[in-house]
Formats: C-alpha cells, structure tokens, sequence
C-alpha cells in the first residue's frame, strides 16, 4: 500500500533537487522514493506553487454532470418513474447507465417508483387463505414415512 509522502519530506527531496545535490534519480535514491515522485514533485511546484498532497483532484474527471446534471434534473421531475435506460435514450446519451446512475446519486436525486410499493412491509405479503394443516403444507411432509408419527422406535 502506497502512503502519502509528508510535505517535511517532499520538501527536503525538492530542496536537494534545488541545490544540485545530485540528478534526480541520485535524489530519489537517496530519499528511496520513484523517480517518477521526484519528477511529479518538480512539475506540481511549477504549475502549482505547493508541494502538498493532491487526492482530492486525481482520478478520472467528470464528463456528463457539467453538461447533462440540469437535463437529468428536469427529465426526473417530468418523469419520476423513468428507468436508466430510458433517461438515457430520452438524453441521447452515449454512456452506461451506471453513469447515470452516479450523476442523480451526486444531484441527490432518485428514480425508484416509490409510491407504487408497499409503505414500510407492514402489508401482508401472500395471501391469506391457506389455512394450518391444508393441502400445501402436505407437499412440504416426507413420503414414505412409516404410519406411526412418533420416531421413536418401536419397543416389542
């Protein structure tokens, strides 16, 4: 597992790069750190100014909520009980529909047809008309058993 580098540390590595204490491989050796760390620090403190941590921008930018958020927005609220798929011809979209998913997760929104389900389980689930003892409960009973209903064995 990779950790973060502190920013004593990338400071340091930055410093020795700074002061031709070595190339940037001898400062990555000499700091055990990747070249590539080295290279990312130099260039992040060129473009950015800072040597600190950046997670909250890596990975992979969106693309659909900028341009799409606002259409989903009204698409949901004309339809609530439009599937995905649907929202996603309706759009003319060319994503997956767990994109889609993801950008009404992040605009709070939801599609699930609520009104049409049972409030809180407390409705009976089957119906009601099988009684104790009737004929469905007899395919749920062993055959071939023998006539007595006790299992214990019989004593002669």
């Amino acid at each position: 597992m990779r950790k973060t580098l502190s920013l004593d540390l990338r400071e340091r590595i930055v410093e020795a790069y700074d002061a031709k204490e070595g190339t940037r491989e001898e400062v990555a050796r000499r700091f055990k750190v990747s070249l590539g760390m080295v290279k990312k620090l130099i260039t992040q403190r060129a473009k950015t100014g800072e040597l600190g941590a950046r997670h909250r921008f890596s990975g992979r930018k969106a693309r659909l909520m900028p341009l799409h958020g606002a259409q989903l927005k009204s698409l949901v609220a004309k339809q609530p009980d439009a599937t995905l798929v649907e929202m996603k011809q309706r759009l003319g979209l060319n994503c997956t529909v767990a994109a889609i998913h993801v950008i009404l997760t992040k605009l709070g929104l939801t599609y699930k047809k609520r009104r049409c389900m049972q409030l809180n389980n407390n409705a009976p689930t089957s119906p009601g008309n099988a009684k104790p003892g009737s004929a469905s409960k007899a395919d749920s009973i062993r055959r071939n058993l023998s006539s007595s209903t006790s299992r214990r064995p019989r004593q002669t």
